[in-house]
């Protein structure tokens, strides 16, 4: 990957059976540590793709933040501007605010306190005891967006 293109860290083929169960047990009423799945329309097909995701709560505001960096899920967000959040028969529409790299900090250091046994390997030499210049430079990489529920 050269340095002009967007870091994304691509899913292996283990990963994509493990993201299927987490997601097929969230929309089911199961949620691991907080996991639910996120549904968000594509940008090109105009269906809604799901993907499971660890929505993270810092001061009393949900975050999705993307630990793989750049990922299909975060482009089609960009654009929908919004999706919903499953965990069983709960659904939460959503719309969002990605939040500039200087406002990351804070957020990405409690998501890295709670996530960081599961993400580790897309932070590559951080984690949530890094300094904040360090936190600052990966946060340049891991897209944040900021959820306000509208349903």
């Amino acid at each position: 990957m050269s340095s002009s293109e967007p870091y994304y860290a691509k899913i292996n083929p283990l990963a994509v059976r493990v993201n299927s169960l987490v997601g097929w047990l969230a929309r089911h009423g199961l949620s691991l540590a907080g996991s639910a799945e996120l549904s968000v329309r594509g940008r090109k097909s105009g269906k809604m793709q799901r993907v499971p995701v660890n929505p993270h709560t810092h001061d009393g505001t949900q975050y999705l933040v993307s630990a793989r960096g750049n990922s299909q899920w975060v482009r089609n967000m960009r654009v929908a501007g919004g999706g919903e959040l499953r965990v069983g028969r709960e659904v939460r529409e959503f719309t969002v605010a990605e939040l500039p790299d200087a406002e990351k900090l804070p957020v990405l250091r409690t998501y890295l306190e709670k996530w960081g046994w599961e993400v580790k390997q897309y932070f590559p030499g951080v984690s949530a005891t890094s300094s904040d210049d360090e936190l600052v430079a990966a946060g340049a990489d891991h897209p944040v967006f900021r959820v306000t529920v509208t349903k």
